[in-house]
């Protein structure tokens, strides 16, 4: 008899826990890549919506994944993370008996999906109507909410269009040499778009443009203007290079040599290949400017980058400092005068400047080696 009662109260307690288990609930599903195969490894992550709690699991080889003994009746936020990143729609789910609760993924549909809706709510923007493929299934709050997205998206086309007209009409101002109405138009832009470092670097351009028609106090004020635009420009794009060689040349004309030398070497560090380019710029600048031996310096660091044109430059400046016999009349070069005339001929034997540099070598008397010869060609060797 007592082993009998023991055996009822074992089979009762069994019998009560195989129905606590029949009470939990379980969820899951598969996950199919953005190529429409199984996706290994997906994180799925599962918070509890009903009270504080969060889950993990990750999908099988399959693509694959489940998680049992959930509460029945449990609800929960089942989302999908690939590479760190969460993955096509979140969904919330409510985990019951029987059979896992469905949360699949499908991230190649989804795609297509949201790339349908972006065009779709693009149209409706431009149209200022929305289709039936965007209010199909919404509730009214989704609607609403709907409707103030596209009225935002409206407006920040409306703002950029508005942008991009200022700063088209200020580009084409500023090139037709039209300088005032170039800064109202690039003023506009700024306004339109404070983060765009192409409008603060068209209104430097402008003023510094403006500035050189002008002379003592208009000339010093709009150069003040044109540094500091160019100086928000840099702070929000300080790696490109265009902005920091006409940068360069800003200072140069503001007699901030430094600067400007500073300048172009930022150019040779962002873009080696246009080194050349902006130093030779500096020094054209400098040479017109009436500072030589600065503008000379600035052609000897364009000539390392073997700039052609660098070296014309740098021999014309030594052909200023030639010495002249007053009882003779014999001309005597500069050292190395020749000798850059001779390697802007070597570099650019076609060059717009090859006939002045012939002509100038000869006038200082010496014989013209008109020959090109590349220096990277290899050697030849005579047959016997």
């Amino acid at each position: 008899m007592k082993y009998r009662n023991v055996a009822a109260a074992t089979a009762a307690t069994l019998s009560f826990a195989l129905a606590s288990l029949a009470q939990t609930g379980a969820i899951g599903g598969n996950v199919l890549g953005y190529d429409g195969n199984p996706l290994m490894g997906a994180v799925i992550k599962l918070d509890r919506t009903d009270i504080k709690g969060s889950l993990q699991t990750k999908t099988n080889k399959k693509g694959q994944w489940i998680y049992m003994g959930l509460a029945v009746g449990s609800t929960w936020n089942i989302s999908c993370v690939v590479n760190g990143k969460v993955a096509g729609q979140s969904m919330n789910i409510r985990a019951g008996l029987g059979d896992p609760t469905d949360a699949s993924f499908n991230l190649q549909k989804q795609q297509a999906t949201d790339q349908a809706r972006t065009v779709a709510i693009q149209k409706a923007a431009e149209t200022g109507k929305v289709g039936d493929e965007l209010s199909r299934g919404l509730t009214a709050e989704q609607k609403v909410a709907l409707e103030n997205q596209i009225a935002a998206q409206a407006a920040t086309m409306k703002q950029n269009k508005a942008l991009q007209d200022a700063f088209s009409a200020g580009m084409t101002a500023r090139e037709s040499k039209q300088y005032v109405e170039a800064i109202a138009d690039f003023e506009k832009a700024a306004q339109l778009g404070p983060n765009q470092s192409a409008v603060w670097a068209g209104l430097a351009e402008s003023h510094v443009d403006l500035a050189t028609t002008k002379t003592g106090a208009d000339f010093e004020a709009e150069m003040a203007k044109g540094l500091e635009n160019y100086a928000k420009a840099v702070t929000l794009k300080d790696d490109d290079a265009a902005i920091h060689s006409n940068y360069a040349r800003a200072y140069a004309l503001d007699k901030k040599f430094p600067e400007a030398d500073a300048e172009a070497a930022k150019v040779a560090q962002l873009d080696p290949p246009a080194a050349g380019r902006a130093y030779f710029n500096l020094g054209a600048v400098l040479a017109n400017i009436g500072q030589p031996d600065l503008a000379a310096a600035a052609f000897k660091k364009a000539m390392d980058a073997n700039f052609a044109d660098a070296y014309y430059q740098y021999a014309l400046i030594l052909a200023g400092k030639a010495s002249v016999d007053t009882a003779t009349g014999k001309v005597t070069p500069a050292p190395g005068t020749v000798e850059a005339f001779q390697k802007y001929l070597e570099l650019a034997p076609t060059g717009a400047n090859a006939q002045a540099a012939k002509d100038m070598i000869a006038s200082l008397g010496t014989n013209i080696d008109t020959s090109y010869k590349n220096p990277n060609a290899p050697a030849t060797t005579k047959k016997k």
